[in-house]
């Protein structure tokens, strides 16, 4: 019979029963006495791999293959497969119960409907590449939230607009450009006042004393995410590369944008990406 393995992702235990949680019928491991010593999973695991061991010797299916059980137990190694080079540029990981919980569901591109995935409830994200944006509902509508490289346990982590918890659909946001420059107009079709941004985040437009509306949007380079409020708050609006000649193009039922920063990875900026407990300030 051809040796078969079973690997469990790693999860809080000590180094001598994360080790022996490969096991391999020719070892010394191989004996119910042995895994019963070990973690609980440890158990599970022997049972797992008795039963799969004896299914095949009587279909006498032999596979030269290691059978592998993954369980995303810790969120820093979930159910997903180990960054290769070539692969994709975006990597995020939906956990469906908060602080990285329950079942995983990995993307490395465009979803327009994660119920459709077999995704049943968003509880907590980790973004291994990044940046992306969720939508409120499928085909990429209703409220957007930026996500940038980093850990979301729980949903106001990437909202504080309150409306709603759900997120129906997501998709990469393209960076590819390390200059800055956004325009907003006060009146659609770009009229009226306007404050011009350069390479800058400006948590406040009263501040730079700019207190009008945002009606329409001329986003000339960069990548850009602006918000209802000071400080970074309440709804969020992704700009792209090009115009925005009325609030409904960008998603906004009402034309009120007071802050907005630049979506940044570290492909540009040694610095990375936003941290919203300093952002603020």
């Amino acid at each position: 019979m051809t040796s078969f393995s079973l690997i469990l992702s790693p999860i809080s235990c000590s180094p001598g029963t994360r080790a022996a949680l490969i096991a391999y019928p020719e070892s010394g491991l191989d004996t119910e006495e042995c895994w019963h010593s070990f973690h609980p999973w440890a158990r599970r695991i022997y049972c797992a791999r008795r039963a799969i061991t004896n299914t095949l010797a009587q279909t006498g299916t032999v596979s030269s293959q290691p059978i592998r059980f993954t369980m995303a137990t810790d969120h820093q190694n979930p159910a997903s497969k180990q960054q290769q080079p070539g692969t994709s540029a975006f990597k995020l990981i939906i956990y469906e119960q908060e602080n990285f919980q329950g079942r995983c569901h990995e993307l490395t591109g465009p979803c327009n409907n994660l119920q459709e995935a077999g995704v049943e409830k968003v509880g907590s994200i980790l973004v291994r590449c990044g940046p992306w944006v969720g939508y409120e509902q499928a085909m990429c509508k209703g409220e957007q939230y930026v996500f940038e490289k980093g850990e979301y346990p729980r949903w106001d982590s990437w909202t504080n607009s309150r409306r709603s918890d759900n997120i129906f659909a997501f998709r990469p946001i393209k960076v590819d450009s390390q200059e800055h420059k956004i325009v907003l107009y006060e009146n659609p079709s770009f009229a009226g006042k306007k404050i011009e941004i350069i390479d800058d985040d400006v948590p406040s437009f009263h501040a730079h004393g700019y207190q009008e509306k945002v009606s329409s949007v001329r986003v000339q380079s960069g990548t850009w995410v602006g918000y209802q409020y000071p400080g970074y708050r309440g709804y969020q609006y992704l700009f792209e590369k090009g115009e925005y000649k009325d609030s409904t193009e960008f998603g906004a039922q009402f034309p009120q944008i007071q802050s907005v920063r630049r979506i940044r990875d570290m492909q540009w900026h040694q610095r990375g990406t936003f941290h919203p407990a300093t952002g603020a300030n």
